[in-house]
């Protein structure tokens, strides 16, 4: 027994306006919005974007420090993980080349307004 898929992934923001404006480039528009949050549908899993109950502080997200590293947006070929680099560039994001991860996966990854980094990332196993 156990869980049959993700629900949703909550990330915490500093800004609603701007992270609409970041995500809605490549994941659409969202399926909710309020004063205080975002929902965009991927899949099966939904991804929230609040708004910190606590308010805007000084302190920055680090991937590399505890908790998330980063969240990947699953394709499933080469061909739309080019689609997506090409689009990236066309709308200004900078992003890495299309590398080569240690499964044998291709993938691109970048940082949204927040600094939180992001992937898109190609499904073989």
């Amino acid at each position: 027994m156990g869980p049959k898929f993700i629900d949703h992934i909550s990330l915490i923001i500093k800004d609603l306006e701007r992270t609409e404006q970041f995500y809605s480039k490549f994941l659409g528009k969202p399926i909710l919005r309020n004063e205080t949050l975002i929902i965009y549908k991927i899949g099966d899993t939904r991804l929230y974007f609040k708004i910190s109950p606590k308010g805007v502080t000084d302190s920055n997200y680090d991937k590399e420090d505890i908790g998330m590293n980063h969240v990947g947006f699953g394709v499933r070929t080469l061909d739309e993980l080019k689609k997506f680099e090409q689009l990236l560039t066309k709308i200004g994001v900078k992003h890495s080349e299309i590398k080569i991860g240690k499964f044998g996966n291709e993938y691109i990854w970048f940082d949204d307004s927040d600094g939180i980094r992001l992937e898109f990332y190609v499904r073989k196993i």
